[in-house]
């Protein structure tokens, strides 16, 4: 259940702020920690549990690990809540035709 790691990643605020500047595009540790209220190894502690989760991925530019947003890790959750939305839509249009009746 890959969706379920990406939503306890994603539950965390810090991890949010984060994810949420590399929606901007791709960026090194210290672009990403500037203006948090985490330290710079903290902001590396978020970004690993985020790559774990399979919602961003890092490749190698001299010493710095630049990250950007892995879109994959993206489907599994999507798929995941679209099932919700389809759920939803169906108990909608249950209790919308029972109240034609």
């Amino acid at each position: 259940m890959a969706y379920q790691r990406a939503l306890e990643a994603l539950a965390d605020p810090t991890r949010r702020a984060v994810y949420e500047r590399l929606r901007k595009g791709p960026r090194a540790v210290g672009e990403l920690a500037d203006g948090l209220d985490v330290s710079r190894p903290a902001v590396s502690q978020h970004l690993r549990v985020l790559e774990e989760a399979g919602l961003v991925k890092a490749r190698a530019e001299g010493t710095r690990r630049i990250y950007r947003v892995e879109v994959k890790g993206l489907k599994e959750l999507r798929r995941y809540l679209d099932a919700l939305w389809s759920d939803a839509l169906g108990a909608f249009e249950e209790e919308a035709r029972r109240g034609k009746r």
